[in-house]
């Protein structure tokens, strides 16, 4: 697990660092605030150890704008001070801290206090991470959806660039609940699901919208490039067998995409991508539609251009 120590005093965080460096951490210095703040923004952190008296950005600034930030507040903070009194606790727990720690520091309780709060942390991430997850298919849910799209809007705000996001709804899903029953309808939506996985990148976020409805959220790429994306994983699900229904039956899926060029907020981009979807489903399913604000009317992909 990954902890970082935060003082003006090298000689505290080589104290620091040398009473942790047996408890198979990487430990990773900063020597200011603003550091440690740059050094949060880029490192996937378990832990940070914040002193609290330091120029310019205090222990108490930094935790503030932690906190403030969705994708840092969860990082626990201990605070690390010579002397901590009642109204110096009190205010660091109530910006969010998880303990405090007092120099000259003892070797076995800063290790006792670091473990508490790492045990802490991988629990609290068991809890987000099972809180997050489609049972069924093992997709991020639709909460996680709703969480990372918000932070690629965000980055898109800030730095440009295309966003494209991916609705797919499964053809015909409550026709083969009510012949097949749910257990072929929970196979097909886990297979869909798998399918709509192995054609995404690293990058992209394939998630359960809800019911027999999948997205993908596809950063970095227009909505033209994202077509081709929901192209591969149309036929992929066209490929898949009804499980003990003979080898005829079959499912297909229809898919909407759309990108950020253009619009306004969040809700925008998924209205416009569920629009093409309603397209699609309109023209009989099994094909993929671009919205009409990237195309100028509702696009289907290339494929059926051609066919």
């Amino acid at each position: 697990m990954k902890v970082l120590i935060v003082d003006d005093s090298k000689e505290a965080l080589a104290i620091a660092k040398a009473r942790l460096a047996t408890d198979d951490l990487e430990i990773i210095c900063a020597d200011s605030g603003q550091e440690a703040l740059e050094i949060a923004g880029r490192e996937d952190l378990d832990l940070i150890l914040l002193d609290v008296d330091m120029p310019g950005l205090s222990g108490f600034d930094v935790c503030r704008k932690l906190k403030d930030n969705p994708e840092l507040r969860t990082i626990p903070v201990i605070f690390v001070t010579v002397m901590a009194g009642p109204e110096q606790k009190v205010r660091g727990l109530d910006l969010g801290a998880v303990d405090y720690v007092t120099k000259p520091f003892d070797a076995f309780e800063l290790q006792a206090r670091v473990r508490a709060a790492l045990r802490a942390k991988r629990f609290q991430d068991l809890l987000i991470e099972h809180a997050s997850i489609d049972p069924l298919t093992e997709l991020p849910n639709r909460r996680a959806l709703m969480n990372r799209v918000s932070q690629e809007w965000a980055r898109h705000q800030r730095h440009g660039g295309p966003l494209s996001f991916i609705m797919a709804d499964i053809d015909g899903f409550k026709r083969i609940n009510d012949t097949y029953g749910h257990t072929v309808g929970d196979s097909l939506l886990q297979g869909a699901g798998e399918a709509i996985t192995n054609q995404c990148r690293k990058a992209d976020l394939p998630a359960r919208y809800g019911g027999d409805e999948f997205a993908i959220i596809v950063p970095d790429e227009p909505a033209a490039n994202a077509a081709y994306l929901a192209e591969r994983c149309r036929e992929q699900i066209e490929k898949i067998r009804l499980a003990g229904v003979g080898h005829s039956a079959n499912a297909t899926a229809s898919f909407g995409v759309a990108d950020a060029t253009g619009l306004g907020s969040v809700a925008e981009l998924l209205l416009r991508a569920d629009e093409a979807l309603y397209e699609a489903k309109r023209a009989g399913g099994n094909i993929v539609k671009l919205s009409d604000l990237f195309s100028g009317t509702t696009a289907e992909t290339q494929q059926e251009a051609e066919g």
